[in-house]
């Protein structure tokens, strides 16, 4: 079932957001090369519990953290285990926050020191990925239309969709109705209507989109090893029937 959002509901989720986005804004400069995954869990932790909000995947079906940390060729989940990132790296950083009962969802991946001109091509139209996904939110077009704007620039510039995982709503719980994949699904294929707050995730691999999950149950990886990227935004359908996206983060230039 959708659970659709009255103007006061969203307003909550909108500072559940604005922490989430001062968040990313704190930790983006910690990632270079030396910093462990462990590090920038303990850093989203201590940041959201100081300003009175909880960790929202800490604990969620088990996740045994505050932040996804997912470096290279992780997709999504990847547990922060004490690895130190060094130059070239990528990384995915995932989070959420309950905000007394209002949840906020984003994620960005970032490049650790100088990335090779493959690995930037990769972050860049996975964000273009996303910036057509959101284009494609407004009162009367479907889920479909958000999927189909995904999947179609991702294989355009010759990149794999990962089909296992996909955005969803949010905002009165961490994961809501509907699912947003990101291809054309045979699935649900709901009127996006005012009241809607998704979250919209791309998530692109380098080569096929194909993935596995590692013994631990939640780690995802390409399956030929090769890169991935996700970016992540949450983003209301006002009553007005106008767009907003509600999380931000900036790409280092």
């Amino acid at each position: 079932m959708i659970r659709l959002k009255n103007a006061a509901q969203i307003d909550r989720i909108r500072e559940s957001c604005r922490m989430l986005s001062d968040l990313f804004t704190y930790l983006t400069p910690l990632v270079r090369p030396g910093v462990s995954t462990t590090e920038l869990d303990d850093t989203a932790r201590e940041f959201i519990l100081a300003r009175g909000g909880r960790p929202a995947f800490l604990g969620y079906e088990g996740y045994p953290a505050s932040l996804c940390v997912s470096p290279n060729e992780v997709v999504i989940h990847g547990i922060p285990d004490g690895r130190r990132l060094v130059e070239g790296d990528i990384v995915g950083l995932d989070c959420g926050i309950d905000l007394d009962g209002y949840f906020s969802d984003a994620a960005i991946t970032l490049p650790v020191g100088k990335i090779s001109a493959e690995a930037e091509r990769l972050l860049r139209v996975t964000r273009e990925c996303l910036d057509r996904a959101i284009a494609a939110v407004k009162p009367g077009t479907r889920i479909h239309d958000v999927s189909r704007a995904v999947y179609g620039h991702a294989v355009a510039n010759g990149y794999g969709v990962v089909r296992q995982y996909c955005g969803h709503g949010v905002g009165l719980s961490a994961h809501e109705d509907p699912q947003i994949p990101n291809y054309v699904s045979p699935g649900p294929n709901p009127r996006i209507v005012p009241g809607m707050v998704f979250a919209l995730e791309p998530m692109i691999n380098a080569g096929t989109g194909e993935v596995r999950v590692l013994d631990d149950d939640w780690t995802v990886v390409t399956l030929d090893r090769k890169l991935s990227a996700h970016y992540e935004h949450t983003v209301a359908v006002l009553p007005d029937g106008t767009v907003e996206v509600l999380t931000s983060w900036t790409y280092p230039a």
